[in-house]
């Protein structure tokens, strides 16, 4: 990159390195990571736990990840369920629209309703009684086995130059979320490991 970077803006290579880690990070869910300071050499490293193997798109090869650790976090900071209202009006921010083409993600509306449904990453369904029909996100259960409230909120408040602990009512919850998966995990150890009773 310091290549590409002409002479007279040599200087500012370090400002424009930090934003182009940034969007990495926010657009495809990638973190720059330092292994050799004195040679300048950096690795690309997935920001959460979500696979790669179905969130490139089917016509291109960029990964999808940043959009949907963002999906996630509004789910959760919404109360892990997010009217899909809240969610057009999250992605409309971002200049994303239904129904119009976007140059990384394709169609919005298919990724999110069709593409990340049938990935397991997002449950979309209709709002019990809702007349006319209503609709809502929630954490899919390949995005629940792949990451967790915590890691989502710590991405969101990167992104946000903050640190997680900040946003205390969701700092604390996604400590709960924690400790049950801590206790879901040693469980099944306990039983496996106890003695059969005679």
């Amino acid at each position: 990159m310091l290549e590409v970077v002409t002479e007279s803006y040599k200087n500012e290579f370090p400002v424009i390195f930090n934003k182009a880690s940034k969007c990495l990070q926010m657009i495809f869910g990638i973190d720059v990571k330092e292994v050799d300071p004195t040679g300048h050499s950096y690795v690309l490293v997935n920001s959460l736990d979500l696979t790669y193997s179905e969130v490139l798109s089917d016509n291109q090869s960029m990964p999808k990840n940043g959009l949907l650790i963002t999906i996630l976090g509004v789910i959760f900071i919404e109360g892990n369920c997010a009217s899909e209202e809240s969610i057009w009006e999250f992605l409309n921010m971002m200049g994303l629209y239904a129904g119009e083409e976007h140059f990384i993600y394709g169609d919005p509306r298919k990724l999110l309703t069709v593409d990340w449904v049938r990935e397991n990453y997002l449950e979309y369904q209709q709002v019990p009684l809702s007349d006319p029909p209503l609709y809502e996100f929630l954490w899919g259960p390949r995005a629940r086995a792949e990451t967790s409230k915590m890691k989502v909120l710590e991405f969101l408040a990167k992104v946000k130059g903050s640190d997680a602990i900040a946003f205390s009512d969701w700092y604390e919850e996604a400590l709960r979320d924690e400790e049950e998966r801590a206790r879901a995990r040693i469980d099944p150890m306990d039983r496996a490991t106890s003695p059969s009773p005679s």
